[in-house]
């Protein structure tokens, strides 16, 4: 999150992943880990039935931690800040705090202590539904653990408050002094293999590679100097904001490379309006998707196993990919292409070989000055690295912050962009499942995954389901403000009375079609995670498409 990049790694994790396994008390909170990040899961099982460890599980589906966790935390979608805050009220009010580290490493958490006065257990569960008794039980076990690790995703991240939420959990990690130590800190799960090292190397509207902010005069200096061109002093858009920007004309070109917007973005009908609209549009990916049948050109990329290079993932372990087989027919390696792209604008890439790319990546990036091939072939390095003898750093912030002191921000709990109504009575939450794969792209060409998962379920609970006559596996229109789509009914009790889970791996019920496009003012991240639908009975004569294998199509969907 961009707003917490100074304190909190730029959302990087601050601890290593097998750390987890060491933690006294495991707090789990927007993330379905036993589907989305298994290995994960399976350490933090391990953790509770080989060392008895205490895990809390925040989540408004029961999912599959559940069953082993002390503490289960219901809330209603959208109101994290606020049984956050709860927690650190009762560190507060109860003199649990770690007085010692607020006072040695941290500064303004007086103004949060004035805000956390509205947070009492039982205005939360006013707001929230949790029980107060399971607030003050949670608390009780965090403040109270030698070492206790937050791991959060992307239920955390993407609501238009998604920023207070992760400063939510900086404060609560801050407070109990859980953070720069083994097996605590605050720990993102990214979503995809390389998300992390995307986002480190400048895949974002306003840094450079490193987190080097583009209106830095001095940032801008070193790499004009590097790359021999003048750089804007401008911050960029994000994805969200192109799109709405190619609608008004004012983007009249758009490349895009391993991204599938059509079903990953929200409101989707207006993505691929805009789409079709845009003057000039190339997509370079590796199968023919959604996105890139609107293109005017497609560039064919190897796979991850076709091409030499690095991934960085969520513990910002950078490790060596090695190419084991060639790209098939046309396709050939993303920096290939873009090598040759920039010989046809006239530009001299410098860089032609992911070797020459990880040498000017360590010269300019102070974080990844440390890191050579030579030096990742083994388990590869965790950054910071600054340089050739460092043996990397698993925990962030030992000993002090990366902007000195750490920060406590006071935050307030504010209410979705959008909330049921008597048109739209029910709250949609989107999300991953474990047989398929984001947008479908490459796990819906698998004929085991799709034996598995093969048509899009909306999880309903069974009141609802009584309340309108629907019968497990029947077909239901789902509607918003937005669109609508078909889908197949689940009825469970994973999900509370009043709300449906749908997943969006399926192109043939593409859920995006129904979020909105309302933006966390900071992140800019969109709100998937709440809004407002209809349910509507429609009888089995109404089926949808058939799948990705059955058509030969590509079937992707949205994160």
């Amino acid at each position: 999150m961009a707003g917490l990049a100074a304190a909190f790694g730029s959302g990087a994790m601050t601890n290593s992943i097998a750390e987890i396994e060491a933690a006294d008390i495991i707090l789990v909170t927007g993330s379905n880990t036993t589907e989305n990040h298994p290995v994960i899961a399976a350490a933090i099982k391990r953790a509770v039935t080989r060392r008895g460890a205490r895990l809390i599980v925040a989540d408004p589906r029961e999912i599959g931690l559940v069953r082993f966790a002390d503490v289960w935390l219901r809330q209603r979608p959208g109101t994290d800040v606020a049984w956050i805050n709860g927690l650190i009220k009762v560190i507060l009010d109860e003199g649990l705090l770690n007085q010692a580290f607020i006072d040695e490493r941290t500064e303004n958490f007086e103004a949060l202590a004035r805000v956390l006065d509205a947070y009492s257990p039982d205005r939360v569960e006013s707001i929230t539904g949790i029980p107060a008794a399971d607030l003050v039980r949670a608390a009780r076990l965090y403040a109270g653990a030698g070492a206790a690790t937050i791991l959060y995703a992307m239920g955390i991240t993407q609501h238009t408050n998604g920023t207070d939420n992760v400063k939510a959990l900086a404060n609560l990690a801050m407070a109990a002094g859980q953070i720069g130590r083994a097996s605590t800190g605050v720990n993102p799960l990214r979503g995809q293999n390389n998300v992390q090292g995307a986002c480190d190397m400048g895949g974002l509207p306003n840094v450079y590679p490193g987190y080097q902010v583009v209106t830095d005069p001095s940032n801008r200096a070193k790499f004009e100097k590097a790359w021999g061109r003048p750089l804007s002093d401008q911050v960029g858009l994000t994805v969200v904001e192109i799109i709405e920007a190619v609608d008004r004309g004012e983007v009249e070109g758009l490349f895009i490379l391993g991204e599938n917007p059509v079903i990953s973005d929200p409101d989707s009908n207006h993505v691929e309006k805009a789409l079709e609209k845009c003057g000039f549009l190339v997509v370079q990916d590796i199968f023919l998707t959604e996105t890139a049948r609107l293109a005017d050109v497609v560039l064919p990329a190897g796979c991850f196993a076709e091409k030499d290079g690095t991934f960085t993932n969520t513990e910002r372990r950078v490790s060596r990919v090695r190419q084991a087989v060639d790209p098939p027919g046309l396709a050939r390696s993303d920096l290939d292409i873009l090598v040759d792209l920039c010989a046809r604008f006239g530009l001299d890439a410098r860089a032609r070989t992911p070797k020459a790319v990880m040498d000017e990546i360590a010269s300019l990036t102070p974080s990844y000055a440390g890191i050579t091939y030579p030096r990742l072939a083994g388990d590869g390095l965790t950054w910071p690295c600054p340089h050739r003898t460092h043996p990397g750093t698993p925990i962030l912030h030992q000993g002090r912050f990366s902007r000195g002191l750490g920060l406590f921000s006071p935050v307030a709990h504010q209410e979705p962009a959008e909330s049921p109504s008597p048109q739209f009575p029910f709250t949609l939450t989107t999300g991953r499942i474990l047989y398929q794969y984001h947008t479908g792209t490459m796990s819906r060409r698998c004929e085991g995954l799709e034996f598995m998962a093969p048509a899009c379920q909306a999880e309903i609970h069974p009141d609802d389901a009584d309340r309108m006559n629907l019968a497990d596996d029947e077909p239901v229109t789902i509607a918003s403000r937005r669109g609508q789509i078909v889908a197949r009914t689940r009825i469970t009790d994973r999900v509370p009375p009043g709300t449906v889970f749908v997943p969006f791996h399926y192109a043939e019920a593409v859920v995006n079609r129904l979020t909105h496009a309302a933006l966390d003012p900071i992140s800019k991240i969109p709100e998937y995670k709440v809004c407002a639908v209809r349910m509507e009975k429609i009888g089995p004569a109404a089926e949808s498409r058939p799948s990705a294998l059955e058509s030969g199509a590509s079937a992707a969907s949205p994160e």
